[in-house]
């Protein structure tokens, strides 16, 4: 038997510590760091995250390092699960710590803030020479640190790469599939977010259940046509990263980013919503990084421009589904599949 290569998962929240659970169940060495050493002490202690994944039991062989350098030291492969904000501060923090042609995998959804970048590519920027993979698709942390069934998806532009981490996660219930398109595999994980705060609010507001249905299909035709302008295969956005982790980010109530709509359309303020769920929430900073794309590429995204007024306080949620319903009629691909409809 093949011995497993030593993992170091960079992130002890709720996905990070379910990643490490699969990894070391799949007899993977595995090393968990949190950027908080008494939570991280707690939950060796507990063999429980009790704050993000109360009640599920971690394996003893999962083993937890405090401290960032030993974490890392001959890991041969370093995953991140950080929120997209943190996620350049933590490449600036492992880079002069990782073993030579160690290889830098993330399950992290979302833009760099401010720039509108893909992770992929502050990844390429920053740490150059080392094999590079995403992981992404539709997985609530709960359920695949419970044993649940679940799919994913990893992409590298090195097929050995995406093949080498995705034999990591591959296990009895966890289905790990693999894929060349970093772009369009991030784009998927990080404009899903946006579109499940719409479903949110359509739900929150008791719309019904034909309101839902449209919006995740138009809203899937926002996140083609976007795809499409910047470079990626539709085929990505049609499979787990995109369309997979779409349907379940805007119906399941496990998701951050729909619950945040939900509240909204309730009628609770976004501080309060985002203060009640208690954790990062993306939506919030890749509404901005979708519509600057948006703008770049000069296409019209209503649903995710109206979700963007909406976190901004710039239109009720009553108000942005009004300027939605008042849009002119049109053929729903006026310009083939992937036209500015």
């Amino acid at each position: 038997m093949t011995q497993q290569p030593t993992l170091a998962v960079l992130g002890a929240g709720s996905w990070g510590t379910a990643l490490a659970a699969l990894t070391a169940r799949n007899g993977v060495p595995t090393r968990l760091w949190g950027r908080d050493p008494e939570a991280l002490e707690a939950i060796a202690a507990a063999r429980c995250n009790q704050r993000y994944l109360p009640g599920i039991v971690l394996p003893e062989a999962l083993a937890y390092q405090p401290n960032l350098a030993d974490a890392v030291r001959d890991a041969e492969v370093v995953l991140l699960v950080v929120p997209s904000h943190a996620f350049a501060a933590m490449l600036d923090d492992v880079a002069p710590l990782l073993a030579p042609g160690a290889t830098l995998a993330w399950a992290t959804k979302g833009f760099e803030p401010g720039t509108g970048r893909f992770l992929h590519e502050l990844v390429a920027q920053r740490l150059p020479g080392h094999p590079a993979a995403v992981i992404t698709g539709p997985s609530f942390a709960k359920e695949v640190a419970a044993g649940l069934p679940s799919a994913v998806t990893v992409h590298s532009e090195d097929a050995a790469c995406a093949q080498r981490v995705a034999n990591l996660l591959h296990a009895p219930n966890l289905r790990a599939y693999t894929g060349g398109d970093m772009l369009g595999a991030e784009l998927g994980g990080a404009m899903k977010n946006v579109l499940a705060v719409a479903t949110g609010i359509a739900d929150g507001m008791a719309l019904g259940l034909n309101a839902r249905a449209g919006l995740i299909t138009r809203g899937m035709n926002e996140m083609l046509r976007l795809g499409v302008a910047l470079g990626a295969r539709p085929e990505t956005l049609i499979g787990l990263s995109g369309l997979g982790d779409l349907v379940l980010t805007c119906t399941g109530d496990l998701s951050r980013n729909r619950r945040l709509g939900l509240a909204l359309g309730k009628g609770v303020a976004i501080d309060e919503a985002v203060r009640q769920i208690g954790q990062v929430v993306e939506s919030v900073l890749a509404a901005d990084e979708v519509a600057r794309l948006a703008d770049q590429h000069a296409l019209d995204l209503p649903i995710s421009a109206s979700v963007r007024a909406v976190l901004h306080g710039e239109v009720t949620p009553a108000e942005g589904l009004k300027m939605l319903m008042a849009r002119e009629q049109k053929p729903e691909y006026p310009h083939g599949l992937f036209g500015n409809a």
